[in-house]
């Protein structure tokens, strides 16, 4: 993340905090296990509840400041809808098969078994074919992002992929057929969308009549902040937790697995990102059309690989890996757009004298 002014003493040093969290996750995940079977047990088709309400207070800060006259507004500017539809629907599940098919099949052949390789391969698919719900919104904020843009791009995403997910992960996957957990679909976006949304808007709308728009936009929007970093925090404890174990016990594979995962990650940003900057896009439509493709829908991801393949494995497996490593990620991503947004202002500057002088 940028750093400047302003910011708060965990903002200012957040890529320490994300390792001291990340340690402390595994730490408890190895050490006392009975604290993530513990959490574990407050799961709902493959969702957990506590990482919601996590999500929550890092969603809720971007969800109030939605303004909801410029939705539709939102739906008017397709450019950015129909670059994230081309990214995560056209290029990103095939990118990330060709990506594991390439390490798994061929570079680490004298590591990974033949069978093991081909289960590595089904969750690297699963996380590909599925583009992100829930987190997008953390990553727009951190980034900038037009709130009410990223509501359109994440609602227009969720529609999409009911539709395409099981036919791209059965062609991908050579399957006759696919069930996909749609309770698992339905109370996510219930989770992570409708409710924070709700709560903003009701919100927004008390806040504002009773304080009014100064005190809203110069007070409670900057003490807000604190929430999403905090969040962020407590979730990458808890991820890591559930995971502590594996890691300790196997971490050749859980970092062979993550390699094409994290080369995934930044190629489909990259992609999405100079498309939009080509198409001369606002860097608060822009950041978050990239990272919706970059990050994942792991829920869903994690759900299927189960039904699929088991608990045990190496499809589940590559699906935690991917949950596990894209906090990181996608935080050094939005750490880029904000370094970056000069790009945007520059195109942007010229297209407005080019209007002037016309």
């Amino acid at each position: 993340m940028a750093q400047g002014k302003g910011l708060s003493f965990f903002e200012r040093y957040l890529s320490i905090w994300v390792a001291l969290c990340i340690l402390v996750g595994i730490g408890i995940g190895w050490l006392c296990p009975a604290v993530p079977e513990f959490l574990r047990r407050a799961e709902v088709a493959q969702v957990s509840i506590p990482v919601a309400v996590l999500i929550w207070l890092m969603i809720y800060p971007m969800m109030v400041q939605i303004d909801f006259s410029r939705v539709v507004d939102a739906t008017k500017r397709p450019k950015g809808l129909a670059l994230t539809l081309a990214v995560n629907w056209a290029i990103k599940p095939f990118t990330m098969a060709g990506f594991a098919a390439l390490f798994f099949f061929t570079l680490f052949r004298p590591w990974i078994p033949k069978d093991l390789a081909r289960e590595y391969y089904a969750g690297a698919v699963l996380l590909g074919a599925a583009p992100c719900t829930a987190m997008v919104f953390v990553w727009s904020y951190l980034s900038g992002g037009d709130p009410a843009y990223t509501l359109v791009q994440v609602a227009v995403n969720d529609l999409v992929l009911i539709i395409f997910f099981a036919p791209i992960v059965k062609g991908l996957l050579g399957l006759s057929q696919i069930y996909v957990p749609y309770l698992t679909v339905l109370l996510s976006v219930i989770l992570y969308v409708v409710i924070p949304l709700v709560l903003g808007y009701g919100s927004r709308r008390w806040l504002l009549g009773r304080k009014g728009a100064s005190w809203f936009e110069g007070v409670f929007l900057k003490r807000l902040r604190p929430l999403t970093v905090g969040g962020l925090l407590l979730t990458l404890v808890i991820l890591f937790s559930y995971q502590g174990g594996k890691i300790i016990e196997n971490p050749t594979h859980i970092f062979l697995i993550a390699i094409p995962l994290a080369i995934q990650t930044f190629v489909i940003f990259g992609l999405g990102y100079l498309a939009a900057w080509f198409l001369r896009l606002p860097h608060a439509v822009a950041a978050p059309a990239a990272q919706i493709g970059a990050s994942n829908f792991f829920e869903l991801a994690v759900a299927v690989a189960i039904s699929l393949f088991g608990l045990g494995s190496g499809a589940a497996l590559a699906t935690v890996v991917g949950v596990l490593e894209e906090v990181p990620i996608m935080l050094t991503l939005v750490w880029l757009a904000n370094r970056t947004r000069h790009w945007f202002r520059r195109f942007e500057t010229r297209r407005e004298l080019t209007i002037t002088r016309g």
